[in-house]
């Protein structure tokens, strides 16, 4: 199993994300996520990489609606594609996003990762251990 999806499953099992769509999306897209011991997570996942791997995972499709989004109106039997769509009418790099990234990393922290700065973000304003 990759490092990606251990994640995935460890956030999910923890319920860290239940409220924090938006910010785990944008983490992952926009930002680098590491272990306590400085082993890489992520460093950025493309919104196809990161539909494959939301798919792969099997990531409750209600999740969209977080995002204000119904998932009747998102493509029903294509589970990547579904999730291609909801990542592109999620505003990822909006103001929110970023606010919803930055207490995604605080919630992250007891588990053991570190997550960097957002895109444009000096590192002393982002959250870390």
């Amino acid at each position: 199993m990759d490092v990606r999806t251990e994640f995935l499953e460890q956030v999910r099992e923890q319920g860290v994300a239940e409220g924090h769509f938006l910010g785990l999306l944008h983490v992952l897209i926009g930002r680098r996520i590491e272990k306590a011991d400085g082993s890489l997570v992520a460093n950025g996942l493309t919104w196809r990489e990161l539909a494959s791997l939301l798919k792969k995972v099997r990531w409750d499709r209600n999740a969209v609606r977080e995002l204000n989004l119904d998932p009747d109106a998102l493509p029903p039997r294509d589970r990547e594609r579904y999730w291609y769509t909801a990542i592109s009418q999620a505003g990822v790099d909006s103001p929110e996003a970023v606010a919803a990234g930055d207490e995604l990393a605080r919630r992250l922290q007891p588990l053991g990762y570190v997550v960097g700065p957002a895109p444009g973000q000096t590192k002393s304003s982002s959250v870390h251990s």
